[in-house]
């Protein structure tokens, strides 16, 4: 297979996990790590692995000449929007991160395939990544009239990015949970837990289908859904059978991460890159076969 030539822009948490799991897969050529802090920890942690980085953001990169096929963007909303389109400029696709949304949005287990030509794809955000895959279950059982997350991470799993972003977290977890999870309506909670130990990440999901609910059925369709997910994320599980009261449902997710870089309780961090490792490996896939 021909291995898909990537770069990582953002040497922070999230971009130095995903170089942590680029280095396993035999499908990703890492070859470079692009940050603005000459001293962070990520671009420190690429030097040692003998990658080339750069301290000089997308456009030291870029004038550099470096040759990639796709980079994936770990910054902020804000700062995609002008990444976006100096990648576009120089023909390299890009997978955000962030939750900027400019991109179609994609889950893996959803709607992996449905974007094969995008130049640009948006991996939603980790509480997207976590929830959707049992909303579009259940959607595909009923229709849901209404379905709200609540995304619970450690606070210190919440670095400055995230913390930025939670704007434009909300408003496109919620746009993917009907764009791509299928519901009616979407709405998104976020909160950041401050307990010691640090929380693993935890998602409840509420829904609202269009009648009454047959228990047996549903937790079959959960739990496919569940091991879909696993394939990529192993720490992603329900942690009981789903509430049922007549057509509203409440599901309880854990999501613990591989610890590649972070502690297991960054299961947010964990699911994110994970998912968009997924999306890379599939790009790979098809420029093997072109």
């Amino acid at each position: 297979m021909s291995n898909l030539k990537v770069a990582i822009l953002g040497s922070g948490n999230i971009g130095t996990d995903l170089m942590k799991k680029i280095m396993r897969s035999s499908n990703l050529e890492l070859v470079a790590v692009i940050g603005i802090d000459p001293e962070s920890d990520g671009l420190r942690k690429a030097r040692e692995a003998g990658f080339q980085t750069f301290h000089t953001g997308l456009d030291g990169f870029l004038d550099a000449g470096v040759k990639v096929d796709a980079v994936f963007d770990a910054t902020s909303a804000y700062t995609h929007i002008k990444h976006a389109e100096q990648l576009r400029a120089h023909n390299i696709r890009a997978i955000d991160l962030t939750p900027a949304a400019i991109g179609p949005l994609i889950v893996p287990t959803v709607n992996l395939h449905a974007h094969p030509n995008a130049d640009n794809v948006n991996m939603v955000t980790c509480g997207g990544q976590a929830t959707i895959p049992i909303i579009h279950a259940v959607s595909k059982l009923y229709n849901v009239e209404y379905a709200e997350i609540v995304a619970t991470i450690a606070s210190k799993s919440a670095g400055p990015a995230t913390r930025a972003n939670i704007d434009e977290f909300i408003a496109t977890t919620s746009r993917a949970i009907e764009l791509v999870g299928g519901a009616k309506k979407g709405r998104t909670v976020l909160i950041l837990n401050p307990a010691e130990p640090p929380i693993m990440m935890n998602d409840t999901i509420h829904l609202l289908v269009d009648r009454p609910v047959e228990e047996d059925t549903l937790y079959e369709a959960l739990v496919q859904a569940e091991q879909a997910v696993q394939q990529y994320v192993p720490g992603y599980r329900l942690k009981s059978r789903p509430f049922v009261e007549g057509n509203r449902i409440s599901v309880f997710l854990e999501v613990a991460g591989a610890a590649d870089y972070l502690p297991a309780f960054a299961g947010n961090l964990d699911i994110i890159t994970a998912a968009s490792i997924k999306i890379a490996e599939e790009w790979a896939k098809s420029k093997a076969l072109l």
